[in-house]
C-alpha cells in the first residue's frame, strides 16, 4: 500500500504578539560614559550633541539654508502648498494680478492730500512734485481697487447650477493693493480665498482678507507662479507693474506655446494695458501671429469680467468651466 505523500498537519506554536508601545521587560537605561572611567568624557559627549553634524537633517536650518540643499528647499516649497490644498479641496481658481501700489480711494485720497500738504512747505521741491504727480494717477485708478473688491465678492457667492456654491477660490499674490481688494470681495461673500506671498528683502505682510490656513509663503518665484496656474480656469490682470507684466506675460506665453491649456485670459483697464503694451503692433511686426492676439480681452467692469469668462467657457471645448 502507497504511503500518503502528504505530511501529517503539525501545529506551530507561535509567540504572543508583543505589545506594541511596551515591553515586559524594559531594555537597559543608556547614559553617558561615566566620569569615573574617563573624566574628560562628560565634556566630549557635549561637544558631540552642539555640533550642528548631530542635528536632524529635517530641523538643521543652516544646513537646508545651503546651495547643496536647493533641490530639498523647492520639492518642499512645492509640497507643502500642494498638500494643503488638497486638504481644504481647493481644485479650480481664478487668479488675479495687480498692483500692490492700487489703494482703495480713502487711502489713496489721504496720500495726495499729505503731499499737498508737505507741498505748500516747499513748492519747488522736484522730488515732492514727482511722488504727488504718481500719487494723483494712482487716485484715478484706485476706481480698480473697488472693481476688484467687487469681482472677488462676485465670484466668491457665485453658485453652479443647482444653486449650490460654486467652487471657485480666488488667488492672488497675498499681497496689499489690487491683491487686498480682491481677496476682501471674496471674504466680504463669506468665501474663502488664498494668498500666494513671496519671501523679499523687504517685509511684506499678507492683506488680512486670506483665509489664514490657505495664505503661503515663498521663497522661490518660480514656484509660486507654477502654483498660480496649477488649478486656474481664469486668469485677470489689473494695471500693474513689472511684477503684474512679468506674470501675465508668462501665462501669454505658455498658453501660445500651448505648454497650458488655454485659459480665458482677462486685462481689465484697455486705456492703460494699450498703453503699457501695443499688442497689435507686435502682430504688425510679426513677432507674434494674428491669433495670439485672440489669447485675451479687455474688461472695465467686475461683471464684465465675469460674464466674459462665463461666455468664453461656453464658447470653448474646455470641460469642467466654472459656473455662473
Amino acid at each position: 500500500m502507497a504511503k500518503d505523500p502528504t505530511p501529517p498537519f503539525r501545529k506551530i506554536e507561535i509567540p504572543q504578539p508583543p505589545h506594541p508601545d511596551k515591553r515586559q521587560q524594559p531594555l537597559p537605561d543608556h547614559r553617558p560614559k561615566s566620569v569615573d572611567d574617563d573624566p574628560d568624557a562628560p565634556a566630549r559627549i557635549r561637544a558631540i550633541l552642539a555640533s550642528p553634524s548631530y542635528t536632524l537633517a529635517e530641523q538643521d536650518l543652516h544646513f537646508l539654508d545651503r546651495d547643496e540643499a536647493r533641490g530639498v528647499r523647492l520639492q518642499l516649497e512645492y509640497l507643502k502648498p500642494e498638500t494643503l490644498l488638497q486638504e481644504h479641496g481647493v481644485d479650480d481658481t481664478i487668479v488675479v494680478y495687480g498692483s500692490t501700489r492700487i489703494v482703495e480711494p480713502a487711502a489713496a485720497q489721504r496720500n495726495v492730500k499729505a503731499l499737498r500738504h508737505a507741498l505748500e512747505r516747499d513748492p519747488r521741491d522736484a522730488v515732492l512734485i514727482r511722488k504727488l504727480a504718481a500719487a494723483e494717477r494712482i487716485l484715478a485708478k484706485s476706481r480698480f481697487y473697488e472693481i476688484a473688491r467687487e469681482f472677488g465678492h462676485l465670484v466668491g457667492r457665485s453658485t453652479d447650477d443647482t444653486g449650490v456654491r460654486s467652487k471657485l477660490t480666488i488667488v492672488t499674490g497675498g499681497g496689499p493693493g489690487i491683491m487686498e481688494a480682491v481677496n476682501r470681495g471674496a471674504f466680504d461673500a463669506g468665501a474663502k480665498s488664498v494668498g500666494l506671498n513671496i519671501n523679499l528683502p523687504h517685509e511684506q505682510y499678507p492683506n488680512p482678507y486670506i483665509t489664514p490656513d490657505l495664505c503661503f509663503r515663498f521663497h522661490y518665484f518660480a514656484l509660486r507662479k507654477m502654483h498660480f496656474l496649477k488649478r486656474a480656469k481664469a486668469l485677470v490682470a489689473f494695471p500693474g507693474g513689472f511684477g503684474t507684466i512679468d506674470e501675465l506675460f508668462e501665462v501669454l506665453t505658455l498658453v501660445q506655446t500651448r505648454k497650458i491649456k488655454p485659459v480665458p485670459v482677462v486685462l481689465v483697464g484697455e486705456e492703460y494695458w494699450r498703453r503699457v503694451v501695443d499688442f497689435d503692433f507686435l502682430a504688425d511686426e510679426g513677432v507674434i501671429d494674428a491669433e495670439d492676439r485672440g489669447l485675451f480681452w479687455f474688461a472695465e467692469t467686475a461683471e464684465d469680467i465675469w460674464s466674459s469668462i462665463l461666455r468664453w467657457y461656453e464658447m470653448s471645448d474646455a470641460p469642467q468651466g466654472p459656473k455662473g
